[in-house]
């Protein structure tokens, strides 16, 4: 007999991050067209980074949100374009008018995530430690989180954390040590799969072990060379009929977001392989 947990399909949703030459609203409607229950928005420029978002702009998006049966599956903090790059301002830079400017970032982000009914916000894992030992690296970041946690519990968004390769928080054991000491109702895991591929550890195997944290996940196949560039699903090396299996039967009903940042020459393209390649894996979800 298929068990309830099997017969539930799982609930795909694509980055924004691969349209950046797109508008947001545009990203919308090409991803509800292809067939994604969801989109993880990007809260930089040009999707939403929120200085730059007026009344009317929240409305268009929200509009486009319902006239296309879409769902917010994350709201994208982690890089900060508008600012810097993909990492800086980080939350453990050495000067605090730069980490300030990190730690003001999340706070427009957790109030425009509630705006737009986004129950998690993503963010990057401390950030690259630039002379910084791991101890000076991770007493800042707490510290930067702890700033901002309060109005998360307020506005009730999730703040999770992603571990990166090269960055002061890279694996699931540095994650677990560092999240034992933050609030569980306000902070938890961006589960990325490839990013534990990446620094050699088995996602599969890691899903159970941190279902008690995973709020979202993230998606995206690895090289076998395991060096930090994201592929389509279905070109690399992760088995990841295997690594989704094991997040079904969990029981984990929210989204898993398919991430692939660097096709933004080809992101409607690569979109619609990346859906077709899952549902092969799971056709249910055709259904």
């Amino acid at each position: 007999m298929t068990s309830s947990i099997e017969n539930k399909p799982m609930k795909f949703a694509f980055s924004s991050n691969a349209f950046r030459k797109y508008s947001l609203v545009e990203t919308i409607e090409i991803l509800a067209e292809i067939g994604y229950d969801g989109i993880e928005i990007m809260a930089d420029i040009p999707h939403a980074y929120p200085p730059d978002l007026k009344e009317n702009d929240i409305f268009a998006i929200k509009s486009a949100l319902d006239r296309n049966n879409m769902k917010i599956s994350n709201l994208n903090t982690f890089m900060l374009w508008a600012e810097g790059d993909t990492w800086h301002p980080s939350w453990i830079e050495k000067n605090p008018a730069l980490r300030e400017k990190r730690v003001q970032h999340t706070r427009r982000c957790i109030e425009l995530a509630a705006e737009l009914g986004a129950r998690t916000i993503s963010t990057e894992p401390g950030g690259p430690l630039d002379g910084l030992s791991e101890a000076e690296g991770l007493e800042i970041f707490k510290t930067g989180l702890e700033t901002v946690q309060n109005l998360a519990r307020e506005k009730e968004v999730r703040i999770l954390i992603e571990p990166e390769p090269d960055l002061l928080i890279e694996n699931s054991r540095q994650f677990l040590s560092f999240y034992a000491e933050l609030d569980k109702d306000v902070f938890g895991l961006n589960f990325d799969i490839g990013h534990f591929f990446c620094v050699n550890e088995d996602p599969a195997a890691l899903v159970s072990k941190l279902q008690h944290c995973s709020h979202h996940y993230h998606l995206e196949d690895i090289a076998k060379s395991r060096v930090h560039h994201h592929l389509l699903p279905g070109s690399g090396e992760i088995d990841l009929f295997q690594v989704l299996t094991e997040i079904k039967q969990t029981g984990y009903r929210d989204f898993v977001t398919v991430e692939l940042y660097p096709y933004e020459d080809q992101p409607v393209e690569t979109a619609e392989k990346a859906l077709s390649y899952l549902k092969k894996l799971f056709p249910r979800n055709n259904n």
